[in-house]
Parts: C-alpha cells; structure tokens; sequence
C-alpha cells in the first residue's frame, strides 16, 4: 500500500464532507490488506478505523477493530514497540468518547508505560497521550492530575514548529481546569492567549477536525465566565464544524445540549427547546445503530 496515496484521498474525503464515502474507502483498503497480508498497512489502516468510528459514535465497531488489530500486533510481537502503544492510545481514547473511563484509564497507563521505555520525555507523543489522559482525568474529576498532565503537554507543545492550533487546544483545556479548580485569572490568561492562536491559525473552511474541540472549549468557558452570548456563539460555531466533520455524532448532541443550557440562561425558551429536542434525537439515532 501506498500510504501517502491512501492518507491523501482520505484526508481528500474529509475535505470535501463526503463521510458516506469514508466507511466504505477505509473497509475496501482494510481487506486489500488482510488479502495481501501487508501487516504494516493493515495496523496503519485499523488506526485510521477507529479514529473514524470513535468520531462517528460508532463505538462498538471501534472497539471491534481495535481489538483484531491488538491481537494481530501481539502475534507479530509488537507489543513493544511505539505502534502498539499508539494504538493503545487510539483504543482508549475511543473507550473515553464511549464513557467507559476506567477501561480508557487502563489503555492509556499501557500506552505510557511502552512510550516511557522507547521515546525521550519531550517527544511529541507524548504531547498526545497527556492531552488525552488529562481529558479523562478531568471527566473522573482528578482535576489536579489532569492540570499536571495539561502542562507537561502544553511544555512539549510549544516546541514544536506551526503548532498553533494545538498550543490553542491545549490552553483552552487548561482554561477549563484552571476555572474548575478556581483559578479564574490563570483561566482568562489562557483563554486569551488561546484565542489570539486560533485567530493566527486561520479558521476558514479548511479548518483542522480539532478546531470544533477547541471552540466547544471556548465555549465552556465563556459559560463559566457568566458571558452567555459569547458562550453560545462558540457552542453554535463548534456545531457547525462538528456537523462538517464527523456529521450529528454524540458530540453534536452534548453540544446541543450545552446550547440549550446557555440559552436558559439567555431567556430564550424556545431555543432552548428546539436544541433539546435536537439532542434526543440525536442520541437515539446512536442508539439505533449500535
């Protein structure tokens, strides 16, 4: 396999809003590699499934296919190796979209441990691994080690050249512990220097998958904040990113729902109600298809 060709039309998908041709692409490249037994393409591709599948709110589909390309790394005896724990960290962080943290929580530490053996402690993996346990960590409310792993992420981070939109990520998910643990002017600052990175990033319609994250963030913080415009203006712009990405996956619905929250706050009733509504319909279409 050709896996500049394979990322280049998938990344040529998203581009261009055609999710419906996605499952279909990756499955078809999926088969060509077990028919073949190209192993390397077969684990590169299994990745790239359940990154897609966690997006979509496909879970258990993810965790089906982490589980076959698992055990395939385990016959080949990679179970060492930084692919493996990479693929560790793909498993958990599917596992963490689906609510079940404890198993997350368990990949992520195998993750860790393989990464630690192998990699020096500023590799930007690393980077990866900690932004992802510090989100865990904040949803099991151990917000300390959460803000703990955020900075050692945003440390690494900030090394890296034309990082900006993940510096951005990253202060908008320490904002978000700063205010939980009252750190209200640390909050601000990093809220700030978040949106000052995005602005120099650009946001025009080939924005990074990441981007709708990070305006939910903003968003969330504005709420704590008691700016309520402001609040629901990045939910709403965060919407429309997710939609444009991934389609109306669970994400889409917690963000209905937070919009609703705001527009309580804002008065609005009958907004409020239309993104309710929204939300359950959302969840029961996940609901349907698992």
């Amino acid at each position: 396999m050709n896996a500049e060709q394979f990322l280049g039309h998938l990344d040529e998908l998203f581009q261009k809003n055609e999710l419906d041709k996605v499952e279909p692409y990756l499955l078809e490249k999926l088969n060509n590699a077990k028919e073949e037994e190209d192993y390397p393409a077969y684990i590169v591709i299994g990745n790239e499934i359940i990154g897609f599948y966690r997006s979509t709110s496909m879970f258990k589909k993810a965790f089906d296919i982490a589980e076959d390309v698992l055990l395939l790394m385990e016959e080949l005896q990679l179970e060492t190796s930084e692919h493996f724990a990479t693929t560790l960290l793909n498993t958990a962080t599917a596992y963490r979209a689906a609510g079940e943290l404890e198993t997350a929580y368990k990949y992520y530490l195998q993750a860790m441990q393989i990464y630690e053996s192998l990699l020096p402690n500023d590799d930007y993996r690393f980077a990866g691994l900690y932004n992802n346990m510090s989100i865990l960590l904040e949803q099991m409310d151990e917000n300390q080690k959460a803000l703990e792993l955020c900075d050692k992420a945003l440390f690494i981070i900030r090394k890296l050249e034309n990082s900006e939109s993940e510096q951005a990520t990253t202060l908008t998910n320490l904002a978000l512990l700063y205010f939980k643990t009252d750190r209200t002017k640390e909050a601000a600052d990093a809220l700030e220097e978040a949106l000052g990175l995005f602005e120099e990033a650009g946001s025009g319609e080939n924005t990074d998958a990441h981007y709708s994250a990070a305006l939910a963030g903003v968003g969330e913080a504005y709420y704590r904040m008691g700016d309520y415009a402001n609040a629901l203006l990045s939910y709403e712009k965060s919407l429309r990113e997710v939609k444009k990405h991934f389609g109306e996956n669970q994400s889409y619905g917690v963000l209905c729902e937070n919009c609703a929250a705001v527009c309580e706050c804002l008065k609005d009733k009958e907004k409020a109600e239309y993104y309710r509504k929204k939300a359950e319909e959302i969840y029961k279409n996940i609901s349907l298809s698992k």
